[in-house]
């Protein structure tokens, strides 16, 4: 999901609305709707087919005359907000028996008088036609965003009202569909994940307004993730991206779509060389859906993941610091249905391999739900493979399930007051009636409570502080200080470099190494 619309920074909208996306940089501006403002002059883009490599004499023309004609402008309007009938502005406040006074309310009884039609905030951005016989046009979900009308616009300047297929605002892609006698042509959607950085693009769009832009570069990366979405996965590109080239494709030599400009990076509002486009092979699965189902149907597994640090991978004996760590599964989710654990990590995901925690929900997502899949664990040291029948997010959505820690099912606590015990920088006790009141710890929270955390020590820098529950150490639950005591001195015992501590903040779970030197 990406982008704004104004001066490039980090803002997602369509022209003249501004909706902030998921990454706020230091230095001023990620994501900014590549979608252009009213008022810029607009130029055609679009019809296409696929073309041959690059001349031999350097030029890009013959490639770009083929595509030009399947790149469209999108232009879109929503009414602005108008007053209630008989709602006036409020008079400024004058002292009493002042001549502004009537002044200004009688201007405003004119005005209220008089019928004023509801005004149109318009912007554009680009998009490309898929399915010629059937009208599809691709573009992102924030050009279209909130629009009341949607008008495609055709390299020769013909307008077509749009219909709204479907949108999905967690990649950035929108679907739409045009009726029209005019003769359309089509670009088919390539293997973006066989792109290499270094390969040539061009990026045709509608940058400030200028239909029909072309613009070359080369890819400059790839797997980006901007924290647009909880699929960020994208392609960056030098080619020049700007304002309205939103929804727009980025093309390989051989005239295929292989990803959908949608993000820039500049601190300026103008192209500086970083811009970011979501992969055809991420986009053209959505695509589908949203032509069959008009909304997304993902894969779900019901688990919240974090990270695996080296800290971590040591601790439970994993040869490489890979995988998804599961901090805790939504009770009679798919993943608990199967046998997955808490500590668990997640190596392997349908024959897939889970090289890090992101890419994990993006796998989920891309399988077919209600298939079994194989899914391997490193669980205690060893590989475990376990069968998991996978489920819809988008039905666990409206039904609002989440992965979430231990229910609250009542319960009191007799447990008398200890002496603090101090170990691994941290001072912790058990839980007692007069800490659960004080750091807001549920009645069935079984565990070590901590007290205090040294200043400068590996727990401090880790993140823990006074309030957090201790619940497992080395993946073996702990319900007094002792347990925590005993389990520590036995994993220096064991020569381990760090321990692995399951910690519970007010409902939230995370796993976190401490070293032991």
């Amino acid at each position: 999901m990406a982008v704004a619309a104004a001066p490039m920074g980090a803002h997602r909208a369509s022209g003249r609305r501004g909706r902030k996306a998921g990454v706020y940089p230091v230095i001023a501006a990620l994501l900014w709707a590549l979608t252009a403002v009213v008022g810029a002059p607009t130029v055609s883009a679009a019809q296409t087919t696929t073309g041959p490599s690059r001349a031999s004499n350097g030029s890009f023309a013959d490639l770009a005359e083929k595509l030009l004609p399947a790149v469209v402008n999108i232009s879109t309007s929503q009414a602005a907000p108008q007053r209630q009938q008989g709602q006036r502005p409020e008079v400024p406040q004058f002292p009493p028996g002042s001549p502004f006074e009537d002044f200004f309310r009688d201007f405003f009884d004119r005005q209220q008088q008089q019928d004023q039609p509801q005004r149109k905030a318009t912007s554009l951005g680009s998009g490309f036609i898929i399915d010629a016989k059937n009208g599809y046009v691709v573009t992102n979900n924030h050009v279209v965003q909130d629009a009341d009308e949607i008008t495609v616009i055709l390299q020769d300047d013909t307008n077509i009202k749009a219909e709204l297929v479907g949108k999905d605002s967690k990649t950035d892609v929108a679907l739409l569909k045009i009726k029209t006698s005019h003769p359309l042509i089509a670009v088919p959607f390539g293997d973006s994940d066989a792109m290499r950085v270094g390969d040539w693009v061009l990026a045709i769009g509608n940058p400030f307004g200028l239909g029909g832009s072309v613009t070359a570069g080369i890819i400059s990366a790839r797997q980006r993730n901007i924290d647009a979405g909880p699929y960020d996965d994208f392609l960056q590109t030098d080619a020049s991206i700007n304002r309205g080239n939103s929804g727009g494709p980025m093309f390989n030599l051989n005239g295929e779509v292989i990803g959908i400009n949608t993000a820039i990076f500049s601190p300026s509002g103008g192209s500086v060389g970083i811009g970011f486009a979501i992969p055809a092979n991420l986009a053209k699965q959505v695509v589908a859906q949203l032509k069959e189902y008009g909304k997304t149907k993902r894969g779900w597994l019901g688990v919240r993941i974090q990270a695996v640090t080296p800290e971590i991978a040591e601790s439970l004996g994993l040869p490489a610091h890979k995988g998804a760590l599961v901090a805790s599964l939504t009770p009679d989710g798919p993943a608990a249905k199967a046998g997955i654990q808490a500590g668990d990590i997640v190596t392997k995901f349908d024959g897939k391999e889970i090289g890090e925690m992101r890419r994990l929900p993006r796998v989920v997502a891309e399988t077919a739900i209600d298939k079994a899949v194989p899914v391997e664990i490193w669980r205690k040291g060893k590989a475990v493979t376990l069968q998991v029948k996978v489920g819809e997010l988008e039905a666990a959505e409206e039904q609002g399930l989440l992965a979430a820690g231990p229910e609250d099912k009542g319960g009191k606590d007799k447990t008398p007051a200890q002496k603090p015990t101090e170990s691994l920088g941290l001072k912790f006790t058990a839980i007692t009636p007069e800490l659960r009141q004080q750091y807001e710890i549920k009645p069935d929270m079984k565990g070590v409570v901590v007290t205090d955390v040294q200043a400068n020590s590996a727990a401090a820098e880790k993140g823990l502080k006074a309030g957090d529950v201790i619940i497992e150490v080395g993946q073996e639950e702990v319900r007094k200080p002792e347990d925590v005591t005993a389990k520590v001195q036995k994993a220096k015992e064991q020569s381990k470099k760090s321990i692995l501590l399951l910690v519970d903040r007010k409902g939230d779970l995370r796993f976190v190494a401490i070293p032991l030197s």
